[in-house]
């Protein structure tokens, strides 16, 4: 008997033009494509069919993520939206978030999902700067994506943005000037990801024949600093290593996956988490990709936690030592080595445990590999 799913995420494998930096499992597509159509009503049997098993009967938070949801168009979102809420109670208390990108996001698509539910609106802006974008190989220019983010406060006020750093011929300033641009747009919610160069994608072809500079960690550090210093004037905290919310708009689907919630993926290439006390298993297109025994699991829980700024609780920790004794050895070296501060009752990752990450989490997972 497993745990019941306390998430759900909806994958949509579709964009209008894949970015340079890429490696998601989505596909550049006519709108008017077939496969979208096809991709709709396997969506709508896949959610009709875990409403019946009862899959869905106690999900918290529902994320739609890509790809682009946005760009399949609105009248496919509409009928997933439809069944969803046939199929589950999609009340006021469920986070239910959609990404969205700022040339496919209307205001008359902003005004629907509203009324089908969708609390809570991600728009992939990742740079208010346009020779950023064009690097980037966005589709969007910086107009466009301060556009999208006046028309979703239109309707929502729970808004984010996804911003990546580390960019070559990104300076500090236009980091700096994008992450103003999206406070001053009033958003509530700031995701910050550094630049990683991805096997098969365009950018790994051009750092491969020395087109382009790999990313530099010195200017991702700073870059990663810049973002922890103005978002904490700005009024956001800094919950999890690339996130930062203003008071009560943490993203409680994100928060699912690094507190060991169980998840439901529909969709391409969307993971499942399945668990118990005993095992706690992943899945991927009916591959399993991860399958961990109660050991394997404890000390999971204490690597994941150590992402968010609250870390993990005592108990936490020894429930671990209970199955995994040498971990705490592990932690108190991981204090020495200033990657972890332990106050209060709780442990927790610094800000060089954050931006040391391999190191931090890789010695928690060597305990049970």
């Amino acid at each position: 008997m497993y745990d019941p799913y306390k998430a759900l995420y909806i994958h949509a494998p579709f964009c209008k033009q894949r970015c340079r930096y890429c490696d998601f499992a989505t596909q550049a597509v006519d709108p008017s494509s077939p496969l979208i159509r096809e991709y709709v009503d396997h969506v709508i049997l896949e959610i009709r069919r875990a409403g019946k098993q009862g899959l869905l009967s106690q999900v918290e938070t529902v994320y739609l993520g890509g790809g682009t949801p946005s760009y399949i168009g609105l009248g496919a979102i509409t009928e997933i939206m439809y069944i969803l809420g046939l199929s589950m109670h999609l009340t006021d208390q469920v986070e239910c978030t959609m990404e969205a990108n700022p040339d496919s996001l209307t205001e008359r698509m902003v005004n629907d999902l509203w009324a089908l539910g969708v609390n809570r609106l991600s728009i992939g802006v990742q740079s208010f700067d346009d020779s950023v974008l064009r690097t980037l190989g966005r589709v969007h220019d910086a107009q466009a994506a301060r556009r999208a983010v006046e028309i979703a406060h239109g309707r929502f006020r729970n808004v984010s943005v996804d911003l990546m750093c580390g960019i070559p011929g990104q300076s500090a300033e236009s980091f700096r000037q994008s992450l103003h641009t999206a406070i001053d747009l009033g958003v509530t919610h700031v995701s910050v990801y550094p630049l990683t160069i991805e096997p098969g994608t365009p950018f790994d072809e051009l750092v491969s024949r020395g087109a382009m500079p790999e990313p530099d960690d010195d200017v991702e550090a700073e870059h990663m600093r810049i973002a922890a210093q103005d978002l904490s004037q700005a009024g956001f905290e800094r919950y999890e290593v690339a996130n930062y919310a203003k008071p009560g708009f943490q993203s409680r689907h994100n928060t699912a996956y690094w507190t060991g919630k169980p998840y439901l993926g529909i969709g391409p290439s969307a993971a499942t988490m399945t668990q118990n006390a005993e095992r706690r298993m992943r899945k991927q297109d009916d591959v399993i990709t991860d399958d961990l025994d109660a050991r394997q699991m404890r000390v999971e829980d204490v690597m994941l936690g150590m992402r968010m700024s609250r870390g993990v609780s005592e108990r936490t920790l020894s429930r671990a030592c209970e199955l995994a004794p040498e971990l705490r050895a592990v932690m108190e070296s991981l204090v020495e080595r200033g990657l972890v501060r332990h106050c209060d009752g709780r442990w927790q990752p610094t800000e060089r445990g954050w931006l040391c990450g391999n190191e931090l989490y890789g010695a928690i997972f060597d305990v049970a590999p």
